[in-house]
């Protein structure tokens, strides 16, 4: 349980705290922010242009991180209110795309605070490094109601007009590979951002020099 890292090491975990709710709120605002670039208010009308975690998390998914380490977060949207017909596929993909941005920023102050030899800070910024990058492959996923199933059910509509039997049947199927495959998720997330890192310490250690 991940409270039980809580009092074990609370500055690791108030770190790892501090990044996932940091990261899971610039994804939902990005999603709310997204939505009304193409139309629809609905979340900004709910109050979802924030940061605040208590409005984009909940109270009981802020309860889920202290518990055991993971938490969600989600914004309501309209697809009936967007300019056109990709909108809803701009929207899904705006959240994951924040974490894809939020990898590159982390793995860049990752390097610098090696550079710097700040041990602290490169151990925070390595989490967000990581952290980000497995938000972002877990949400492009393809399942609902992930983000990827509103990317590609804008290209595919007949997957939102399929059997709800079917549909649950196929995400069923889909979560349990999932769930037997997320140690791959972690480590392939763990590879990329240790390469992306090393990669921006060969690249900015000569102006520090």
């Amino acid at each position: 349980m991940f409270i039980r890292r809580l009092f074990e090491n609370p500055m690791d975990a108030s770190m790892y705290l501090l990044v996932v709710v940091f990261s899971i709120c610039v994804h939902e605002y990005m999603h709310a922010r997204a939505a009304l670039w193409q139309g629809d208010s609905t979340a900004a009308d709910h109050g979802h242009l924030t940061l605040n975690p208590l409005k984009q998390m909940g109270f009981f998914s802020l309860t889920m991180l202290l518990i055991i380490g993971l938490a969600f977060g989600s914004v309501p949207v309209n697809p009936s209110r967007m300019k056109h017909k990709y909108s809803n596929a701009i929207v899904s993909f705006a959240g994951p795309f924040a974490n894809l941005i939020l990898f590159f920023i982390f793995g860049l102050l990752t390097a610098l605070a090696i550079i710097k030899e700040n041990q602290n800070a490169s151990n925070m910024f390595a989490v967000g490094t990581q952290l980000n990058f497995v938000l972002f492959c877990f949400n492009m996923i393809p399942i609902p109601p992930l983000d990827g199933f509103g990317i590609v059910s804008t290209f595919f509509p007949q997957l939102r007009n399929s059997s709800s039997e079917l549909v649950n049947g196929l995400t069923f199927f889909l979560f349990m590979i999932l769930l037997f495959s997320f140690n791959v998720i972690f480590t392939i997330a763990r590879i990329v951002s240790n390469d992306f890192i090393i990669f921006s310490i060969n690249k900015l250690a000569p102006f520090f020099s």
